[in-house]
């Protein structure tokens, strides 16, 4: 029988993380510290911060030289001319531009504001240009597969990983916690010819369920100074599978926004 039951723990007392950091010896230290005991099936959710900040993935902004481009479209959307160039690199192709907002399709096939690159709880110098930014890991799906190959050679126990950021939406307001990273987890789910209510198969229906716990995630973290950045989830209601973030990027010829 399924569990009825889903539950979201903020693992207490995350220091802040830097550069060379051990994620899953931090986690499971945490985790021991509340006397909590991993259990198959669990499945933790990390904000990209803190991936990021582990991996070295800041940039001083005093170091990069702008482009022709990204001088250009500084002065058009208001943006430090070093921080454009940075987001330019980080990125396929600029979809939207307006005054303090570039919207383009990230190197890893994500559209988003700014490449994800973020300047809010970044430490280090700052003048006008904000000087340090963090960018979004490297590869997402393999910085998740390296932290639950981890945790589970550590305990022996079979879980799921998701690495989280916030994201706005083209016909929403507001951002929302999605999953850019995944492991051992069933990010998109494929419940078509599932019977519904009444014994009918479902047709189309596809559940973005790594998105879902995503911004369950997310609500429990915050936004700004929580300190709430690994999150347990306890009781998910499918099995865990091998999965990867990529499942959820719409392919070109299906977006019909673009």
């Amino acid at each position: 029988m399924r569990p009825e039951q889903l539950t979201f723990t903020a693992l207490p007392g995350v220091p802040l993380i830097e550069a060379g950091d051990d994620l899953a010896g931090i986690i499971l230290q945490k985790m021991g510290a509340i006397d909590l005991d991993l259990q198959d099936g669990d499945v933790f959710v990390l904000a990209q911060k803190i991936v990021s900040k582990a991996e070295g993935r800041m940039v001083d902004l005093r170091t990069i030289h702008p482009s022709p481009a990204a001088v250009e479209l500084a002065q058009t959307t208001g943006k430090p001319p070093q921080l454009v160039e940075v987001i330019l690199q980080e990125s396929k192709e600029v979809l939207r531009q307006r005054e303090a907002l570039l919207i383009v399709e990230h190197r890893l096939g994500f559209v988003c504001a700014n490449a994800g690159i973020d300047r809010s709880n970044v430490q280090g110098d700052r003048d006008e240009y904000g000087m340090w930014v963090l960018l979004l890991p490297q590869d997402p799906d393999r910085s998740a597969e390296n932290l639950r190959a981890a945790i589970q050679q550590a305990t022996g126990t079979d879980i799921g990983v998701l690495i989280i950021d916030s994201h706005g939406r083209a016909w929403r307001m507001g951002t929302v916690g999605v999953c850019i990273g995944a492991a051992g987890f069933p990010a998109l789910l494929d419940l078509r010819g599932e019977p519904d209510l009444f014994g009918e198969p479902l047709k189309i229906t596809q559940v973005g369920l790594a998105d879902e716990i995503a911004a369950g995630a997310s609500a429990l973290m915050g936004q700004a100074g929580e300190g709430r950045p690994i999150i347990l989830v306890r009781g998910l209601p499918y099995d865990l599978r091998e999965g990867r973030a990529t499942e959820l990027i719409r392919p070109h010829e299906e977006d019909l926004f673009r």
